[in-house]
């Protein structure tokens, strides 16, 4: 496993499994599957709805809490400082530790200074050992970086070869800010997985397009969090630390990116619009 260290000198495995979109039928299992294969990084989240499958593969797994780190993310609704401090708290009781190795801050809506203050306080308590933001644009970063106590330590954004975040991948590393990707293979959208390059630099080192791309970013000192419910595949992500690209294929990648999202802009407010309406929607529910 290859690590990063983070601003405040914790490390954090640079490849991690993702359960987003892992049903609670499958979570168990899945996560069971990604630590029998070595995974120690899970990155989970209080709007995957599957916190508590994910602490209950990890105490069935019997490896040593120490051994893993642990991410997950406070949704919208759980804004504001009396909020995200219950939401956590209720996060950690869920996934059965008494620590939290990274939250997340999920989206850059709605009150999220109120909840990185309680972020900021719970990480003085030490019951987290690191906190971040995901989705956060640089703009909104460096508003955050500037008037708080402390800066994130991650941002977790949209980030694979057709989207490569060039321009917030300066910023993070300007403000020390570790940059890790969600949809590390913009799942396949575009043709990613077929796409010509990907697949002769594959064939050149005997892997598959997906291991190229996590390697690319691996490369990058980009974290990576690829999911998959199948075993064989968690497998094949997770073989990615026996080559190394050349500065050539490191260089032919960066020309694949177009500099957009496969999926959707957060600076949109349409989808701002989207988002606000979720949240009412989830309100009502309750």
């Amino acid at each position: 496993m290859e690590y990063i260290t983070l601003s405040n000198g914790v490390k954090m495995p640079k490849l991690g499994y993702g359960v987003y979109q892992v049903s609670r039928d499958d979570c168990l299992r899945c996560v069971s599957d990604a630590l029998s294969v070595g995974y120690r990084h899970i990155d989970t989240a209080q709007s995957y709805f599957n916190e508590e499958e994910v602490g209950a593969a990890i105490k069935a797994s019997g490896i040593p809490r120490g051994e893993l780190f642990i991410t997950t993310k406070v949704w919208i609704e759980h804004y504001g400082y009396e909020e995200c401090r219950k939401s956590v708290s209720e996060s950690m009781r869920k996934l059965g530790v008494d620590y939290i190795d990274l939250v997340l801050l999920h989206q850059p809506f709605s009150d999220y200074y109120g909840a990185w203050r309680a972020l900021e306080e719970m990480y003085a308590e030490g019951k987290l050992r690191a906190i971040g933001v995901s989705n956060f644009s640089p703009d909104r970063l460096v508003d955050i970086c500037s008037f708080s106590r402390l800066k994130p330590m991650v941002n977790q954004v949209e980030t694979h070869p057709y989207n490569q975040q060039k321009s917030a991948h300066e910023w993070m590393k300007k403000y020390g800010v570790v940059h890790e990707a969600w949809a590390p293979f913009g799942e396949g959208r575009g043709g990613l997985f077929t796409d010509p390059v990907l697949q002769e630099i594959g064939k050149k080192y005997g892997k598959t397009t997906a291991q190229v791309m996590l390697r690319w970013n691996l490369q990058r000192d980009v974290v990576v969090i690829p999911k998959s419910i199948r075993k064989e595949r968690m497998a094949e992500n997770f073989d990615v630390f026996d080559f190394t690209l050349s500065d050539e294929d490191m260089e032919r990648i960066a020309a694949m990116d177009r500099a957009e999202s496969s999926f959707f802009s957060h600076t949109d407010p349409n989808m701002v619009e989207w988002f606000v309406k979720m949240v009412e929607e989830r309100k009502n529910k309750n």
